[in-house]
């Protein structure tokens, strides 16, 4: 199975098509796609749930969760009919193997077609949806199958769900997908840094003083207690996302951007992060919880409060910890990572620390010489800020000062930026697995994460409360000040 760059016809067969990913994600950027004439004419996309419900019905929720999720400036009525004849639904039970011959009946005589089996339903669901592919004899050599997270809850679990899949499905075939990895800000962080002369000299220990990683989040868990309670922070966000950002900032230049080369380079790095043990867990590590406080100006309820009292303590709703990377190039520089909800706005981004100037020339002058910073914006307004310092204009004498050379791509390409989904499901259709981890990339992060949640566990406290609108629990502040650095947003 070669990627290839063109994208032929496909079956695309979501599992939990009636559910709140294929609603407000998957299936909104099919549409995108359509609109944008990425879709070949033969492309067909089928939803599968346990629901009973007519094709018509489906269809018509469909609709309206594309028009919401699309926006009136975009949706375009006439595209919607000719997309919506792509879509079909079947009500299947996916722990039953007999209703697998309804599937096989459906896709019967394109056997030659790629066949995207996207599982968009809980893991527990992983197993026995991909043995009962296998039994029915649906999965083909074009086939592939895409696995959301979570990917288990710990290393044990995430290796059952692998055992489980590779039954039925080579790796080849497994795409483990994290949308954070389709951004076109961390796709940009590949041409930064290996494009560009100036950024991959100065990308080592020698240059750079540390490095942050923040993914902030206004919401809270809301309908979504139940699971929250039983993840956290540390496994909904810390082992995926986070992870495979500082992956992406810290691996040495691949050979090439093949799919395999890139992941290699990845994974050294999870291999090189010291573990958190020991004493070492309360000193690098801080868990949080938020509770009331306000948002925007507007009130809002705590973790506990939205789980009805259900629990006295709960899970972690924010998580702060300082990662080391112990190879040559990253030797002594710490890696600052955070996430949490109910923080005071919804802000990703990588900020790279420089290191301060060696000597300073500028005796006498006004001004506080900064050491540089390289911010990579994420989301929201996408985009790439450089800050230096610069001389204000004007007579008496010298006045130094930061700023900001600043590419917001938004201003810069005049086009739209799209939807993460959009580039991965024309991956997975393509074959292209770059963006996707690999079993043994998950299960060397899942490794990590297994020893901090350890640590907590041998130590047991209650998260850390801080008032939601806020940046987290002040232990998060002073785990980054004992080193004599602040966290970005503080000294900004």
């Amino acid at each position: 199975m070669q990627p290839s760059s063109a994208v032929d016809d496909f079956d695309l067969i979501v599992f939990g098509g009636n559910g709140d990913l294929a609603m407000r994600k998957l299936l909104p950027a099919l549409l995108e796609l359509d609109l944008d004439d990425r879709l070949p004419a033969g492309a067909r996309i089928l939803g599968i749930a346990r629901s009973a419900m007519e094709r018509r019905a489906y269809v018509e929720r469909v609709e309206k969760g594309c028009r919401q999720q699309v926006g009136p400036q975009r949706f375009d009525a006439a595209r919607w009919k000719e997309f919506a004849k792509r879509l079909d639904y079947l009500p299947l039970d996916a722990t039953k193997p007999q209703d697998f011959a309804a599937l096989a009946e459906r896709l019967a005589g394109r056997d030659g077609v790629v066949r995207v089996f996207y599982l968009a339903t809980s893991p527990e669901l992983f197993g026995p949806i991909t043995q009962n592919i296998g039994a029915a004899k649906l999965a083909s050599e074009q086939a592939r199958v895409v696995l959301e997270k979570p990917l288990g809850e710990d290393l044990a679990s995430s290796r059952a769900i692998s055992e489980a899949v590779s039954r039925v499905f080579a790796e080849r075939q497994t795409f483990r997908i994290d949308h954070y990895l389709g951004k076109e800000t961390v796709q940009n962080l590949l041409a930064l840094r290996f494009a560009n002369a100036l950024f991959e000299p100065l990308w080592n220990n020698r240059h750079v003083d540390h490095v942050q990683i923040t993914v902030a989040e206004t919401v809270g868990v809301a309908g979504r207690w139940g699971y929250y309670d039983n993840t956290g922070a540390l496994r909904d966000m810390m082992q995926n996302h986070l992870l495979q950002l500082l992956c992406l900032v810290a691996m040495e230049p691949p050979i090439s951007l093949e799919a395999d080369a890139v992941r290699d380079e990845k994974l050294k790095v999870l291999r090189s992060l010291r573990p958190i043990t020991g004493k070492e867990v309360a000193a690098h590590t801080v868990r949080g919880q938020y509770r009331a406080g306000a948002i925007e100006g507007t009130a809002v309820p705590g973790y506990l409060e939205e789980g009805g009292g259900a629990v006295k303590q709960g899970a972690e709703t924010f998580v702060a910890l300082r990662a080391d990377v112990d190879n040559w190039r990253w030797a002594g520089v710490p890696f600052y990572l955070r996430t949490g909800k109910r923080l005071p706005e919804r802000n990703s981004e990588i900020v790279i620390q420089f290191r301060e100037v060696p000597y300073f020339l500028f005796t006498g002058a006004s001004g506080t010489v900064q050491p540089n910073q390289l911010i990579i914006r994420l989301q929201p307004n996408e985009g790439i800020e450089f800050r230096m310092m610069n001389k204000e204009p004007g007579p008496g004498g010298m006045r130094l000062r930061q700023v900001p050379l600043n590419l917001s791509f938004a201003d810069t390409f005049h086009t739209r930026n799209p939807d993460a989904y959009e580039r991965l499901l024309l991956d997975v259709v393509r074959g292209n697995a770059t963006l996707f981890m690999r079993r043994d990339e998950l299960e060397a992060a899942w490794r990590f994460i297994d020893q901090i949640r350890a640590g907590w566990a041998a130590q047991p406290e209650a998260p850390k409360p801080y008032a939601a609108g806020t940046w987290g629990p002040s232990a998060a502040v002073a785990m980054i000040e004992r080193d004599g650095r602040t966290w970005h947003d503080e000294s900004a």
